[in-house]
């Protein structure tokens, strides 16, 4: 009798189990399907890259890719969620679960590489200094005892903090924020992104780009919280197959041609396939 009414309480129980199991399995992908949509995190104020224009809409070459990566997962470029991100907590609204992937103009190092998981490059890059145009920086020992405006953990900040510890740094979590103390002259200079500078003086008369390369070519790829393979494996693929359409060209001609001009060769900065050329 005992052994019964044990058998009676324990099928139905595993029968419940074996039924949520599939769902309590369910892969990151069909994670996404499920709610509809796919969390991206990007920035609001760093054009040409990642922006929120007048109209409250983002734009930008990251943006571009995250509503075709949204059409081809999908079906509808706008089942997106914008989450706006900083540069210096990026990782940690991957790891906190706040995002599905970051497109923030993320540039790949080892130290990342260790807590989250990189996909295949769709741009490359290097860093720059910008700095007045009656008090060009054209060389980083000019920087001596000075103070260099860069936003908290990016590459720059890195950079400059183990390369350069003789250059005062004075850091900002915004590009709004670091763009404007330069303009108001708080720093002698400002260090970023090559790819950002040269956008950023075209539409400043008064500064210029002194130093133009520094550092070693580095790549920006999109990011996933580290052990996501099932998505991570996707992108690649999808990075892959948007290569074989010249999607990032495409992409450059839509967002960042019509900033840079004829003043940046494309090639220097696109990224087709995965594949660093």
């Amino acid at each position: 009798m005992l052994k019964a009414k044990i058998f009676r309480v324990l099928v139905p129980a595993l029968a419940l189990m074996f039924l949520a199991a599939p769902a309590l399995a369910a892969g990151e992908l069909a994670k996404i399907k499920e709610a509809g949509k796919i969390r991206i995190g990007v920035f609001s104020d760093k054009p040409p890259f990642g922006y929120v224009d007048e109209n409250g809409d983002h734009r930008g070459y990251d943006v571009y890719l995250a509503r075709r990566l949204a059409q081809d997962l999908l079906g509808d470029e706008n089942k997106i969620e914008f989450v706006l991100v900083e540069a210096a907590s990026r990782m940690e609204v991957l790891e906190s679960n706040k995002v599905d992937l970051i497109l923030a103009n993320f540039t790949v190092t080892p130290e990342r590489a260790q807590r989250v998981d990189f996909a295949k490059p769709y741009m490359k890059v290097a860093l720059g200094v910008v700095s007045p145009a009656n008090a060009p920086v054209t060389d980083v020992a000019q920087l001596r005892g000075q103070k260099l405006i860069v936003n908290k953990g990016t590459t720059a900040d890195i950079y400059f903090a183990e390369k350069h510890p003789e250059v005062n740094l004075l850091k900002y979590d915004q590009n709004t924020e670091a763009f404007n103390a330069l303009r108001d002259g708080r720093g002698a200079a400002l260090a970023h992104d090559n790819t950002l500078i040269f956008a950023w003086i075209n539409e400043n008369p008064g500064f210029v780009s002194g130093i133009s390369f520094l550092g070693n070519l580095d790549s920006i790829a999109p990011a996933v919280k580290k052990g996501n393979t099932e998505l991570l494996d996707w992108l690649n693929e999808e990075i892959v197959r948007l290569g074989q359409e010249n999607f990032f060209h495409k992409n450059y001609d839509a967002t960042l041609k019509p900033i840079y001009g004829d003043t940046v060769d494309p090639e220097t900065v696109v990224v087709e396939g995965g594949v660093l050329e």
